[in-house]
């Protein structure tokens, strides 16, 4: 799963959506080793904090952060994943937030599939300086 396994397909081919889908649990994941990490064991703080990382709202605006950070090919895929039409309205979030996030959800199944751990590292990293300063100013909603 995570190691240097050579994939059947190409990621540059994979529908935005499914890359979303993967993307959504390779940074659920991600999150949840981090927490872990950060020292946080109990389950129920380990919830409210990870879904602090994971919302559409925060995920659009790692997504926005992103700009001026991805090479072509990267724009290329989350601006794919931000304009594809998920089948369901989202619940709670504006359109925008969702499709935003849906392109950075993009973005790291894109990464993950592409088996570019060190690129993937990267953008996990931009993610959470994102959410501390968040975290820090009180911007959360």
């Amino acid at each position: 799963m995570f190691g240097e396994k050579v994939l059947n397909i190409d990621p540059r081919e994979v529908p935005s959506l499914a890359l979303a889908y993967i993307g959504d649990a390779v940074y659920e994941l991600a999150v949840r080793e981090y927490l872990v990490n950060q020292g946080i064991t109990n389950v129920n703080k380990l919830h409210r904090e990870a879904v602090k990382h994971v919302r559409a709202s925060t995920q659009a605006r790692v997504f926005r952060a992103l700009d001026g950070h991805l090479n072509k090919t990267e724009e290329a895929v989350a601006r794919r994943g931000r304009n594809a039409k998920p089948a369901h309205a989202p619940r709670g979030d504006s359109v925008i937030e969702y499709r935003h996030s849906t392109g950075f959800e993009s973005l790291v199944g894109y990464l993950y599939l592409q088996r570019d751990w060190s690129r993937l590292e990267e953008i996990l990293s931009l993610a959470r300086e994102v959410i501390k300063q968040e975290l820090l100013t009180g911007v959360e909603s």
